[in-house]
């Protein structure tokens, strides 16, 4: 079987279902963001506005309970609220998937039910009546699309085969082409013509991933034999004192490492709504649609990512290059820039009166991914190297947590805003992150030898994970 994978290079050299799952995962993207650049827009001006929010079924326990766990009471804060809590449970809701598809009917059969309930939660958002089944729906296709499909990917590879990584980057790269364009296609139907069209645009490329990934499913690897009870496990090495401590510490950072992504995730949310109010977005008499800032941002974060890259590389050539946990204290200080920079921009409005042009997003946008680009990917690194022995499937789960706590304190931060001038809602950005450096460069010095490379599992196991 191992050397059948090695013989298949049909697409780029790569197994053929590479280019079956790369497809798939695409249009999922690009069904998800696009449905993301459009949320906090389409709740803040249209679906939590008088005439249409009383339309929405189920909508008083939900706003009641949105309202006590955010104490966001305005239509504004309660949309931002809304949003933050559905990206917060995307983050939750794979673990879900991954033990329905490990457990009860394999990763094809949970991949397709997860795309079939995305479609659906896609188009229930066109009415108003069904937004909060809607999202019900999507948030239960995402737990069983996400983590299963990757997994997929990495089975199409023996446990030594080389290629593995390189497919990994061709996945990806599917990923990045999607968010650059979906808030550009669904923004402007959305914002332009109708929220209902964006919102359909999105269901329908998530009907495109669907019939996609059905058409390729017989490329797809064999579905992972589930062991019976009773039958002889794997046994993993033995847990050591440090091997302990190194679980303690990792989980202790979930909280710490969910301050240092605010800034970032704010830009689904509360910064959309700051930029339709502060930003110049009119050219030639044309309104630009604000959800471009996501596009925008894509495309800043995909140079800035492989420039990272080739930064690291080329001071690991020259000089020795620093740790997991000092490369994230470097982004967390350089990401919390950012939202000062909004700050700036907040306190020029208010001086003049007038709106700031896109030139002042630029610097906004680069900082702020230039700093992420060392926070997000090598915690993943870090989670996946300084996991015990045989625990790094799990572990990587566990680092994914910090994600869904991240998005919650975004939410409960951006409800605050128009409730208090704007740089200082900006400048609540700034010290949650810089709180969140300060006690990463504490951890650095007072605990780095519990996470030394000693605890580093196989590559190819935290590849295909």
């Amino acid at each position: 079987m191992q050397a059948d994978r090695k013989k298949d290079t049909a697409f780029i050299g790569h197994p053929v279902g590479l280019g079956w799952l790369s497809a798939s995962e695409f249009w999922e993207r690009f069904s998800y963001y696009g449905m993301q650049a459009l949320l906090v827009l389409y709740l803040n001006n249209w679906l939590l506005q008088p005439g249409h929010v009383e339309h929405v079924w189920g909508i008083g326990p939900f706003r009641a309970f949105i309202e006590t766990v955010y104490d966001a009471h305005s239509t504004q804060a309660l949309a931002i609220a809304i949003t933050t809590f559905y990206a917060a449970w995307v983050y939750g809701t794979p673990l879900l998937g991954g033990i329905l598809a490990d457990q009860l009917i394999g990763r094809t059969r949970t991949v397709t039910l997860g795309a079939s309930l995305m479609a659906l939660g896609q188009f229930l958002m066109m009415f108003d009546q069904t937004f909060l089944v809607a999202i019900s729906c999507l948030l239960i296709g995402v737990g069983c699309f996400k983590g299963n499909i990757a997994s997929q990917v990495g089975d199409l590879y023996s446990q030594d085969d080389p290629r593995r990584a390189d497919g990994f980057q061709i996945y990806f790269l599917g990923i990045q082409v999607a968010v650059i364009i979906a808030p550009f296609a669904c923004s402007t139907l959305g914002e332009r013509v109708d929220w209902r069209l964006g919102f359909a645009a999105a269901g329908l490329a998530m009907v495109a991933g669907l019939i996609v990934y059905l058409s390729g499913r017989k490329n797809f690897p064999p579905e992972p034999v589930r062991r019976a009870r009773g039958a002889e496990q794997v046994k993993r090495p033995p847990f050591t004192g440090r091997d302990i401590a190194a679980i303690i510490l990792l989980v202790a950072l979930l909280p710490v490492l969910a301050l240092s992504i605010v800034g970032n995730q704010q830009i689904f949310a509360a910064y959309l709504i700051w930029a339709q109010k502060n930003y110049q977005t009119v050219f030639f008499g044309l309104h630009m649609p604000i959800g471009w800032m996501l596009s925008i941002d894509a495309f800043v974060s995909t140079i800035l990512m492989a420039g990272v890259i080739a930064f690291w590389r080329w001071w690991a050539r020259h000089w020795r290059e620093p740790d997991e946990i000092t490369k994230i204290v470097i982004g967390t200080a350089i990401s919390a820039c950012a939202p000062l920079w909004l700050a700036f921009a907040s306190a020029h409005v208010a001086a003049t009166g007038h709106q700031v042009t896109l030139a002042w997003a630029i610097p906004f946008h680069v900082i702020n991914d230039l700093g992420f680009a060392n926070v997000l990917p090598v915690g993943l690194a870090l989670y996946s190297r300084a996991a015990p022995k045989g625990f790094g499937g799990m572990m990587i789960a566990v680092y994914y947590l910090h994600l869904l706590i991240g998005n919650m304190v975004t939410g409960r931060i951006g409800a605050l805003l128009g409730t208090m001038p704007d740089p200082k809602f900006w400048l609540i950005h700034v010290a949650a992150m810089g709180i969140s450096a300060a006690l990463l460069l504490f951890v650095r010095f007072a605990f780095g030898s519990i996470l030394a490379p000693s605890y580093a599992e196989p590559k190819e196991e935290a590849a295909a994970t």
